[in-house]
């Protein structure tokens, strides 16, 4: 969710923090560590009072923009047939 919030271009910790919505503050954090640890995002802190940080993708970040369209069109389209399956199973497994 942080790599398709970012592909528009860099945003702030907390515009993030509300695009995604649902996450706690240190979720993010560290989900924005271990993207920078993987080369797929950098952040940038600017001097200013109080601090200005900037996440954004890097090129290699980039690169996941499209596969994950493809995979967010795969789940919208087949989401009737997940749910259909969640119920079977549900229903089988309370012995309904």
């Amino acid at each position: 969710m942080v790599v398709g919030a970012l592909s528009n271009g860099p945003l702030r910790f907390n515009a993030i923090m509300r695009e995604i919505g649902g996450v706690s503050h240190r979720m993010l954090t560290l989900t924005f560590r271990g993207l920078e640890r993987d080369g797929l995002v950098t952040r940038t802190v600017y001097a200013t009072i109080p601090p200005k940080v900037e996440y954004e993708l890097t090129e290699l970040g980039q690169s996941l923009i499209e596969p994950l369209r493809v995979l967010a069109t795969w789940a919208v389209r087949h989401s009737p047939a997940m749910e259909r399956a969640r119920t079977t199973f549900e229903t089988a497994k309370n012995g309904d």
